[in-house]
């Protein structure tokens, strides 16, 4: 292949790739710059091709503008957050990685590779604030009034459930850091509050921060906070330690944060002291710690995504909830509360669930725990026309896993016999009829029900309604 279709096809391809590419020589001239990067800084390519890129950027020097620092060092940055002006005056906020490119041994010149955080690090800094504003402990809606979730909430019948509860219970006398252990959808945020507002930290500030919602760089100076002129845009901000001091910090899928972050945090729970990102000076705070995971801890560790000394820290005391499907006691209990709470919210008056429900609740699997039963009465209470909920107003992708695939062979008829008993009839005449048994069969079979009926026949529910809808041809 020519040279010259090589570099269109190497062109083609950076230019086709979803994230900003930018591509400077050794003189931090631009080369290449793809039309993400160029919509990233509110620019076209033309105005910065050619050009040197202090030049279009003039609020960077070689010291903040990463593209030139891996010029000047040789070095590769990774997830840099960077935050600077184009010669417009606009304010663009990227997370940036950035490789040395080489000829041989000879460094021409330096790739970067840009994502948009703009609007995550904007929610983000929101987050601080209204988080720096908040003095009470985080409360859930329960109707029409606010209370904070207490053990009380915590609803069961199952005997281990109710000894892990009494085990938080003397768990919430002390501040030892705390590690929960549970699949998604076990409760474990409504376990974590339970703990707080039974110490004697209920009156001070309870944030909960999900390690898994944001890039490492900002979920860092979420943590600890900034220092203004720390980085390019950096302000005066304190982290979420600092806005939970005297109370609790929940940390959601702890194993979400790399692996630097987390010998950061180790230190903040080994000397109880944060430093701010860019400052000098350490600030002493005093959070109780807890942190929850939805993967067995000890798998985390050997897999080398959670740090051995973290996890023997943090695993001062430890807690692992159930899945749904080993208390299975506790089903009839949480539908009769969901049920009355989707009344409360919808003002409506289903009573119930019928029989058919029940036993496929017993059998169902319920890979999403108590989440999921929730959400599942939740989307019956919305297609339910009386009082009264029925198979047909469960979700499909939940019938699809539960009903069991029972063949009909059984109790299908023989067309052979049906062949010699109905001498005279045509085929289409005789097939007709055993599509009636067999309709027949399957709704004795599952007493009635059109959907089960479906299920069992291998028809869509709404085939299986148009048939019936139809007039039966009359047996010849």
């Amino acid at each position: 292949m020519p040279l010259s279709d090589t570099v269109e096809m190497l062109q083609a391809i950076l230019g086709a790739i979803d994230e900003g590419i930018h591509v400077v020589d050794a003189d931090g001239i631009t080369i290449f710059y793809n039309h993400v990067a160029a919509r990233l800084d509110g620019l076209t390519p033309e105005e910065v091709l050619g050009k040197p890129l202090l030049e279009v950027f003039p609020s960077l020097d070689r010291q903040s503008s990463t593209l030139l620092r891996v010029i000047e060092s040789g070095e590769a940055i990774y997830n840099q957050t960077q935050t600077y002006k184009n010669w417009k005056g606009m304010r663009v906020e990227t997370i940036n990685t950035t490789l040395p490119v080489r000829v041989g041994k000879r460094l021409v010149g330096a790739v970067e590779v840009a994502k948009d955080i703009g609007k995550l690090k904007e929610l983000s800094e929101r987050l601080v604030d209204l988080q720096a504003k908040i003095s009470k402990p985080k409360r859930a809606k329960r109707g029409a009034e606010e209370v904070s979730f207490h053990f009380d909430d915590i609803l069961t019948k199952s005997e281990k459930m109710k000894r892990l509860k009494e085990r938080a219970k003397r768990a919430a006398r002390t501040t030892s850091p705390v590690l929960i252990y549970g699949e998604t959808g076990t409760g474990k945020e409504l376990f974590v509050q339970s703990i707080h507002q039974a110490s004697s930290r209920s009156g001070k500030p309870f944030i909960a921060q999900n390690c898994a919602a944001l890039p490492s760089s900002l979920l860092e100076s979420l943590l600890f906070g900034t220092v203004k002129g720390s980085f390019t845009g950096a302000d005066d901000r304190p982290g979420l330690f600092e806005l939970a001091n005297g109370g609790t910090l929940f940390l959601d899928e702890l194993n979400s944060m790399p692996l630097d972050l987390q010998a950061k945090l180790l230190r903040v729970l080994q000397d109880g002291q944060i430093r701010r990102i860019g400052g000098s000076q350490s600030t002493k705070v005093d959070v109780r710690v807890i942190a929850a995971v939805n993967e067995a801890p000890q798998s985390l560790v050997e897999r080398g995504l959670m740090r051995a000394d973290l996890y023997y820290r943090i695993n001062v005391v430890s807690f692992e909830l159930p899945p749904l499907r080993e208390r299975r006691e506790d089903v009839e209990l949480l539908v009769e509360h969901f049920l009355a709470k989707f009344n409360r919210e919808f003002a409506m008056n289903v009573r119930g669930v019928s029989e058919e429900v029940v036993r496929l609740f017993a059998r169902y699997d319920w890979p999403g725990n108590v989440r999921e039963l929730e959400h599942v009465i939740e989307a019956a209470m919305n297609m339910v026309e009386g009082d009264m909920l029925q198979l047909e107003h469960l979700p499909a992708h939940m019938l699809e896993r539960a009903l069991p695939e029972t063949p009909l062979r059984t109790v299908a008829p023989d067309p052979f016999s049906l062949l010699v008993e109905k001498d005279g009839c045509t085929l289409p005449e005789i097939m007709r009829e055993m599509e009636e048994r067999l309709i027949g069969e399957a709704l004795k079979k599952t007493d009635g029900n059109v959907l089960r009926a479906a299920k069992l026949l291998g028809i869509p529910r709404q085939t299986l309604q148009y048939k019936l809808s139809q007039r039966m041809i009359p047996p010849c």
